[in-house]
């Protein structure tokens, strides 16, 4: 039988503790339960970079095989799998025991962190922890979605969702911001998005923002995003800055406007401040999420598939050499990517 790689995180703290193993004895053997995978293609998510400097709120593994979100081809399944077949194409979830409801402490268990992860050729699944790709996605762009697109769906969708004629806020341009601008337009809203550069703005209108502003040359944005709304300021606010970025949101939200809470953490600020003043004249709901259900992700994809969209992919690096696959995470450590940054994982027949 052939052998296929895995990489692990042997030695936490620095890429370079993320290691290659060759396995001997070919792909794994599905319970009656499980799916076999074949991965084409990994994507990193900032958890990632968290886990790897052990500053993510869940502790990892011991040599744990890194990266939660991998989409791939199902080669074999148990006797008792009835949501797959062999030849269906697929994508990990993000929490492979939470399907739909509410989130548990129960439920919390995540490939790359407490369970194996997806950097690997093949990995076996249990066949509720995986939800179908929507047809017209390479493997690359199906790889981008348990985590972002599934966090910015929830963000746009749950609890109260957006309507048509509303005003939704992003901030930046990661792939979850690329993701929020994408199904904000959808549902029928306008778009208000943040970057730092020129070049950025003419591709964040070129994925569907109305309106775009610099936030290094106007730190003050809130302002701006009241201009822009004719004082009534962002339904939604999808706040991916945390720390750096709350007050402004909170300057910048509805009356009766809601911010979708996503990073909480940052590497200038160990706190999110709020000025009394900020919350003053407003009656805005702050709402902290993480990721989504299954039931999340299945709904997304119909979107998707209904819209025909794809997600953004910055730049792809290659997985059989060590050296690539180390390169792909310092490069989505430096913030640089406008989007999603993927390794494409190659194996043999």
């Amino acid at each position: 039988m052939r052998t296929y790689r895995t990489y692990h995180l042997e030695t936490p703290g620095s890429v370079d503790g993320i290691v290659p193993r060759d396995v001997p004895d070919g792909p794994p053997t599905p319970g009656p339960r499980d799916i076999v995978v074949r991965i084409h293609a990994v994507s990193l998510n900032k958890r990632d970079l968290l886990i790897l400097d052990g500053s993510y709120p869940l502790k990892a593994a011991p040599d744990v095989i890194p990266v939660s979100d991998g989409a791939g081809e199902v080669v074999a399944v148990g006797e008792e799998v009835t949501r797959f077949g062999v030849g269906d194409r697929v994508t990990s979830t993000y929490f492979p025991r939470w399907l739909d409801g509410r989130i548990t402490p129960a439920l919390i268990d995540q490939p790359g962190a407490t369970l194996p992860g997806m950097l690997a050729e093949y990995v076996r699944l249990d066949e509720n922890a995986a939800v179908r790709v929507p047809d017209h996605l390479t493997w690359e762009e199906a790889a981008c979605l348990p985590c972002a697109g599934v966090t910015a769906w929830n963000a746009v969708t749950g609890a109260e969702a957006v309507l048509p004629g509303e005003t939704v806020l992003t901030l930046g341009t990661g792939a979850l911001a690329l993701f929020a601008v994408q199904f904000a337009k959808t549902l029928g809203a306008q778009v208000i998005a943040t970057t730092s550069s020129e070049a950025k703005a003419a591709r964040l209108k070129e994925l569907g923002a109305d309106h775009v502003l610099n936030y290094v040359e106007n730190p003050a944005w809130a302002a701006s995003v009241r201009e822009l709304t004719g004082g009534r300021g962002a339904d939604l606010v999808v706040e991916t800055g945390g720390p750096d970025t709350i007050e402004q949101s909170v300057r910048a939200t509805a009356f009766y406007g809601r911010i979708a809470l996503i990073a909480a953490n940052s590497p200038h600020k160990d706190r999110l401040e709020i000025t009394t003043d900020a919350l003053a004249s407003s009656l805005v709901t702050l709402r902290r999420l993480f990721v989504g259900s299954r039931a999340h992700f299945e709904r997304m994809n119909r979107a998707i598939t209904l819209h025909g969209l794809r997600p953004v992919v910055d730049r792809v690096f290659a997985y059989d050499d060590v050296r690539d696959v180390h390169a792909a995470y310092r490069y989505y450590a430096t913030g640089a990517a406008f989007g999603k940054v993927v390794i494409r994982v190659t194996s043999g027949e």
